[in-house]
């Protein structure tokens, strides 16, 4: 993949026919790429960066087709604070700014469990925020929050300012699922943020 002396280019098409294989692989589950199963070889770190606005790019350069990054997004792991893309035979290191995804949507829903948040990510998962999908927050350097909604395994969602603003009027019109959302909600200095987003 990345190793000394090999080409990256060919680095890049060897993973993503990786990818593909293991998505192929793992069509009849319907389900992603089993990665928390997967311990291969480090094969080195791949010039491959998630900005914090959620556009993923390679040697510099923004990827701009979205089934690719999806593509990539499904054989990403995170261990020991290090983000890795993984196949069944090669792991490559690869930089991640902040959160890995994006949440961009949300949705209120019902179901047998009772009022139900849902969050679209950039990369098209969609995250029923529950017990095992829970919000955390972060101060920002302004101060403000920073809410994460955990995606799956030790990787999150950075919600985005137009989803936390839509959040904090739901919250101050009493629906009673965001706070049940979040923890952190309840116990964080909430009025001290709720001040700085208006």
């Amino acid at each position: 993949m990345a190793k000394q002396g090999q080409n990256t280019n060919q680095g890049l098409e060897g993973l993503t026919a990786a990818a593909r294989d293991a998505a192929n692989a793992n069509a009849a589950g319907k389900g992603l790429p089993p990665v928390h199963l997967w311990n291969p070889p480090f094969c080195g770190d791949l010039d491959m960066r998630i900005a914090s606005d959620g556009t993923w790019f390679y040697m510099g350069t923004p990827i701009g087709r979205p089934a690719l990054v999806r593509l990539f997004s499904t054989i990403l792991k995170r261990e020991d604070g290090k983000h890795f893309l993984v196949t069944p035979v090669e792991k490559v290191g690869i930089r991640v700014d902040d959160a890995p995804f994006l949440a961009v949507e949300m949705v209120k829903e019902s179901d047998s469990r009772g009022r139900l948040l849902r969050f679209r990510t950039n990369v098209d998962d969609w995250v029923a925020c529950d017990s095992a999908h829970r919000m955390r927050f972060e101060t920002a350097a302004d101060g403000g929050p920073t809410p994460y909604l955990h995606v799956r395994a030790d990787l999150w969602a950075k919600v985005t300012r137009a989803l936390y603003t839509i959040w904090l009027t739901w919250a101050r019109s009493g629906w009673s699922m965001v706070g049940r959302c979040s923890e952190s909600y309840r116990r964080a200095n909430f009025s001290r943020w709720r001040m700085r987003s208006r």
